[in-house]
């Protein structure tokens, strides 16, 4: 995982160097192993050589290198290690343990199970070959081989906590999405209904005002008041808590029907069928009477609309509907082209395992019906 800051950076800086306390052997030999001066002097450049390639590869580790780059460095790491330990004696043969560790911090598990080994069996054989080699082999075949191994899982480790913290970013981008299309789809809803029949309301205000100055004001007071309840209902959208009632929504519809001058022809209050409903079901069923009644006023030119709300009992199980119906001549329930609202009304219902479908009812007006299974069949 690539480092995100400087903290990030030195943090990994000194994890890295810890383990470097291990080349303490070749640099002691260095120092006073008997050596001449120029094994002395091809001895440390050899070492400063093999540290720096080895720390390069680890540090680039996160940039996912290719694997052949990668097989390449380790290549080279190996080599230098056989020399050198061939060349200046055994305390050279630990730098087989980074040869491993390395392989397993930068190359895909389903290689690096097979470096591993393979840099342990270089280092056994090495061993052998080098004077004495056999007296450090067992100190260092157990490191080499678990070391590799650990880093292979540390590697996996890393990587899935990437992928977590990717999966977590995604889901919050989600969320987020969902949370905006909830919004615009409740303030879409709830906007329509009201505006609607603000504008139908200031237009009887306009026409009664010259002769019935009374009639007017009380149609004014009623615009004071559905704006008033469009605030509420929008400041109550935007904080989630908003889940219209069925009742709740057969009143503002006769309202906004009768304001219209639409004959309304609904349920007197909720039928018993329907009172018991889940709320998600009932706000799913409310929103849709809401969407519908809101398009029968805007487009519809009807002069009847009839509203139908009734559980049935189908072969899969009971089933709650929601029938609304104009008489209208082409822009009614469903007459009107699918746009936000009928959208809005798809994606509720289909949250709740419904159906939505909208079209001719008859030789004139539409239909719109909302179907919600209410469990599996008996």
């Amino acid at each position: 995982m690539a480092p995100e800051n400087t903290r990030h950076k030195v943090v990994k800086g000194l994890w890295i160097g810890v383990w470097l306390f291990y080349l303490s052997a070749p640099v002691t030999d260095l120092v006073s192993g008997g050596h001449s001066t120029g094994a002395r002097v091809i001895g440390a450049l050899g070492l400063v050589a093999f540290v720096g390639w080895y720390l390069a590869l680890v540090f680039r580790t996160a940039r996912q290198m290719a694997v052949r780059r990668v097989l390449f460095s380790l290549t080279v790491l190996a080599a230098q290690a056989t020399v050198l330990s061939l060349a200046l004696g055994r305390e050279w043969l630990v730098l087989f343990v980074y040869v491993a560790i390395s392989s397993g911090a930068a190359l895909p598990g389903e290689i690096s199970r097979w470096t591993v080994p393979g840099a342990t069996a270089l280092l056994a054989v090495t061993a052998y070959a080098v004077p004495g080699g056999t007296a450090y082999l067992a100190g260092l075949l157990i490191p080499a081989l678990m070391g590799g191994f650990a880093m292979v899982g540390i590697r996996a480790m890393i990587r899935t906590t990437v992928e977590l913290r990717q999966a977590r970013a995604t889901v919050a981008q989600l969320a987020a999405n969902e949370e905006r299309l909830r919004m615009a789809r409740d303030l879409h809803d709830l906007l329509g209904h009201s505006l609607s029949l603000i504008t139908l309301k200031s237009e009887l205000a306009g026409r009664m005002l010259p002769e019935h100055p009374d009639l007017a004001a009380q149609q004014v007071a009623d615009i004071e008041r559905v704006s008033r309840q469009a605030l509420v209902d929008v400041r109550e959208a935007v904080s989630g808590y908003r889940r219209p009632t069925l009742p709740g929504e057969l009143a503002g519809a006769r309202t906004a029907l009768t304001a219209a001058g639409i004959v309304a022809d609904l349920p007197t209050e909720a039928a018993d069928a329907v009172e018991d409903l889940p709320e998600e079901i009932e706000s799913a069923l409310a929103w849709s009477l809401r969407e519908a009644v809101t398009n029968v006023v805007r487009h519809s030119g009807a002069r009847r609309c009839t509203v139908v709300l009734d559980v049935s009992q189908t072969l899969a199980g009971p089933v709650a509907e929601l029938s609304v119906t104009d008489d209208g001549a082409g822009g009614g329930a469903g007459g009107a082209p699918a746009g936000n609202g009928l959208t809005g009304l798809t994606e509720r219902l289909e949250a709740v395992g419904g159906t939505l479908s909208a079209g001719p009812a008859g030789k004139t007006g539409f239909r719109l019906r909302a179907r919600v299974p209410l469990g599996s069949p008996s």
